[in-house]
């Protein structure tokens, strides 16, 4: 299940936009790569439809989530992706648990609650409190949130900002064992050159 997208749209005085052609591939970790301030965040929340583009298409899998020229736009929901933003954005009110909980049941996940917390490391999590996680704690938390949510593929934008370098390395790891063992299409924004070479099976510069 691949990405094929074609879309730009105004963002005040700039014109943003990203081409991202089918490679033909099942799965991998497309990355959109450049400094800041080019729109790379823009271009994950017109896949997620969460900013409608004014021209192009956006299509995942051979599935079409919007097409300006055929009137296609696919609510959010419908979609069925999992975003994992910069900040980890978990319910502070829930522990652990709950909030991986919270989305199931919006669609057949990629994998099953407990492979989930196996796979990423939860397991003596799932009481904590989120006030009490660490940076990279809280980030696979969120990870396994929005695999549960349902999602046929990830958007990631600079999810190992404001990590300390142990905290990235184990975000990272993260990251590597969901490419490789769910092969679930992911794409993931980043300005940091070593950080694209490690993860990406393509880079897309912007």
């Amino acid at each position: 299940m691949s990405f094929d997208i074609d879309v730009t749209v105004r963002l005040g005085e700039a014109v943003v936009g990203a081409v991202v052609p089918d490679d033909g591939q099942d799965s991998g970790l497309t990355v959109l790569f450049g400094p800041s301030g080019v729109g790379k965040s823009s271009v994950l929340n017109m896949v997620a439809g969460l900013l409608r583009p004014a021209a192009g298409h956006v299509r995942v899998g051979g599935v079409t989530l919007f097409d300006a020229a055929a009137g296609i736009d696919v609510p959010v929901p419908v979609r069925r992706c999992g975003y994992v933003f910069q900040e980890p954005r978990l319910f502070p009110h829930r522990r652990v648990a709950a909030n991986l909980r919270y989305g199931m049941g919006r669609g057949a996940p990629p994998i099953g609650y407990d492979d989930m917390v196996a796979l990423l490391g939860l397991k003596d999590l799932l009481h904590r409190w989120p006030a009490t996680l660490s940076g990279g704690e809280a980030k696979r938390v969120a990870i396994g949130r929005a695999l549960l949510s349902g999602a046929r593929f990830l958007l990631m934008d600079e999810p190992l900002a404001s990590l300390d370098r142990a905290r990235r390395e184990e975000v990272m790891a993260t990251i590597e064992r969901l490419r490789d063992a769910l092969r679930l299409p992911i794409l993931y924004v980043t300005h940091d050159a070593a950080e694209a070479e490690r993860l990406a099976t393509r880079i897309v510069a912007m």
